[in-house]
């Protein structure tokens, strides 16, 4: 088989282009092609960058609106959709809550520095009205990085199809999108990482179409007295949530797969109803190591 792969990084990832079946000078044609694509998502919604969408938003959106296109549109509507069906739980302005916890530092914030914050944290904050989003509250601010590592992966998948690639998949820091199987028509074998064990593989996962993505507490955290704080916070408490090590999702799109996992982690005790209720493929460890899966029929 004719497989070509090219590595780079963006979106504070290690990222890999798989294309098979294709001649090496139109598969890296197609791969950087691809890169541009992740490249241009990046530059465009982080939260990081004063030149952002993001940052033009965060910085100017509480004077008066911000007119953004429709892209940008389209992702803060599916953003307020995810809000709805998630009860409240994915937030995409949790990012008031950012700088209270530092996980290079492992800084945990007290109690009372965390109930001055929520108030700040809320979908009701953000305000559409045709093209132009105002934020109604002076601390509240917005990050899209709660799918747009997944959305760059469907995206970047979509180019490759626009440029003729029938067999490969794009992986974006451990979430995925699979264009199509390999050319002899049987599926990829994706790999899920171990959430203690980073030198071990959890299961080997065949995917020939869709999205598969994990989220977990072991990409950004920090233990203190016997306790792991990671990254995922929930906007009811602002702290980090506890009950799951990671899930990994199998959806028809990556930005599907990987929303249904964040959603699962902040669900915590109800995130196994969540998920059997969604019918799409899963695999989740919780707090104790206990697997929990369920496949879908093909």
């Amino acid at each position: 088989m004719n497989l070509q792969s090219h590595d780079f990084r963006a979106m504070a990832s290690p990222c890999e282009v798989v294309i098979a079946g294709a001649e090496p000078a139109q598969a890296l044609q197609a791969a950087c092609a691809a890169e541009a694509e992740v490249r241009r998502i990046e530059l465009k919604y982080s939260r990081f960058r004063p030149d952002s969408v993001i940052g033009r938003i965060n910085a100017g959106a509480h004077a008066g609106p911000v007119t953004v296109d429709d892209e940008t549109l389209a992702l803060l509507h599916y953003a307020g959709r995810l809000h709805a069906l998630s009860d409240g739980l994915f937030d995409i302005t949790t990012g008031a809550l950012q700088g209270a916890w530092d996980f290079k530092a492992g800084r945990i914030p007290g109690d009372a520095e965390l109930a001055a914050l929520l108030p700040h944290v809320g979908w009701h904050h953000v305000r559409i009205e045709g093209r132009a989003l105002r934020l109604a509250d002076p601390l509240a601010r917005v990050d899209l990085g709660g799918f747009g590592k997944e959305y760059a992966a469907d995206r970047a998948a979509a180019v490759l199809q626009a440029q003729g690639v029938a067999s490969g998949y794009v992986n974006l820091g451990g979430d995925i999108r699979v264009v199509g199987p390999r050319p002899d028509g049987s599926p990829w074998q994706i790999g899920i990482r171990h959430p203690r064990d980073p030198g071990k593989l959890l299961a080997s996962i065949p995917v020939a179409s869709g999205g598969l993505a994990t989220s977990g507490d072991y990409e950004r955290f920090f233990e203190k007295d016997g306790q792991r704080y990671c990254h995922v916070l929930s906007p009811r408490d602002g702290r980090p949530v506890t009950r799951w090590q990671s899930v990994s999702v199998l959806a028809p799109e990556a930005i599907t797969a990987g929303t249904a996992c964040t959603v699962a982690m902040l669900k915590q005790d109800e995130a196994l109803a969540f998920l059997r209720a969604s019918t799409l493929a899963f695999l989740a460890v919780d707090a104790d190591g206990v697997i929990h899966t369920h496949h879908t029929k093909e």
